[in-house]
């Protein structure tokens, strides 16, 4: 008699393709019975170690690896990777986290939307009401527009608040493209810097920020907090452009930002910025939430810092 060949696949997606992906497998609960009266059924999520001999092997995020039988396998299917931590991170988290590069910012909060001032930067993330989220107070726009000389809203594209200030008659803040929140993980930004030489780059800590700087061809700022460090201001002189200077201070700051423990790194940059989306895509960092500034009708500037 002929030795019974193994099953390529089970519960309709399961098979040696499988395994080192995250699955989800649903199955049957020997000897227990389900809320109708049937078999009790659980679902298992993990990632796959192992399919072959009658069993598929998954590890759960806590806990050790369980073997299911095939017989017990109702379904199964591969699933999306678990976003990193810092991916699960809420944008207006993340913006208030990015507070850290304006050391001097003023900030007051008007229902759960942030009123934010600075007497030093020109930055409209530094000169303009975050509103993330349902403000929660009835005047709140109102207000934004007696607290400020010339009113400026961060809000996510596409949010109801968007939605909200464009009923209003708010149009955006200028011609430019929306603004993108990247984030990256420190580790994978140091592999992809590791070969950059930065020894010609100078430090100098103030008032919470490290700005570094290539004589006066390149210059960049950071600021560490919270285990994030943020990057601004990355600038080149058109001069001395495609000469790697922006890696260089990208190396730097990165070094200072991990030296004091920062495992997640972040920046901003306008979506129609080419050149430097590739640059920071190359890196690693990829885009964690998009938005953009609007402003009261009539109010409309050609361009902003």
């Amino acid at each position: 008699m002929a030795e019974a060949q193994e099953p390529h696949t089970v519960g309709n997606g399961l098979g040696p393709h499988v395994v080192g992906q995250r699955i989800v497998v649903r199955r049957l609960v020997r000897g227990e019975t389900g809320p109708s009266g049937g078999p009790a059924l659980t679902d298992l999520l993990g990632v796959c170690e192992a399919f072959g001999d009658g069993v598929v092997v998954v590890r759960p995020e806590t806990g050790p690896p369980v073997a299911i039988p095939f017989a017990d396998v109702v379904s199964g299917k591969p699933v999306p990777p678990r976003p990193s931590v810092r991916d699960r991170v809420p944008a207006r988290e993340a913006q208030l986290r990015g507070f850290a590069l304006f050391p001097d910012l003023v900030t007051a909060p008007l229902g759960d939307w942030v009123l934010r001032d600075s007497a030093t930067a020109t930055a409209r993330r530094a000169n303009s009401v975050l509103a993330f989220g349902p403000a929660g107070v009835g005047d709140a726009v109102e207000q934004v527009v007696a607290h400020y000389r010339r009113p400026v809203a961060a809000v996510l594209a596409g949010s109801d608040e968007d939605a909200l200030l464009t009923g209003m008659g708010w149009v955006p803040e200028s011609h430019e493209s929306d603004t993108l929140f990247q984030v990256a993980g420190t580790a994978q930004v140091a592999r992809a810097v590791r070969s950059v030489d930065d020894a010609g780059v100078s430090l100098v800590e103030d008032g919470g920020l490290v700005t570094a700087r290539v004589g006066d061809r390149a210059s960049g700022v950071a600021a560490y907090a919270d285990d994030w460090v943020g990057f601004r201001s990355i600038e080149v002189d058109p001069a001395h452009r495609r000469q790697g200077l922006a890696l260089q201070v990208m190396a730097a700051l990165l070094g200072w930002g991990a030296e004091r423990g920062a495992t997640t790194a972040y920046l901003q940059v306008l979506g129609d910025n080419a050149a430097a989306l590739a640059l920071y895509a190359g890196l690693g960092f990829r885009t964690h939430h998009r938005y953009r500034y609007l402003v009261p009708a009539g109010t409309r500037s050609a361009s902003s810092g």
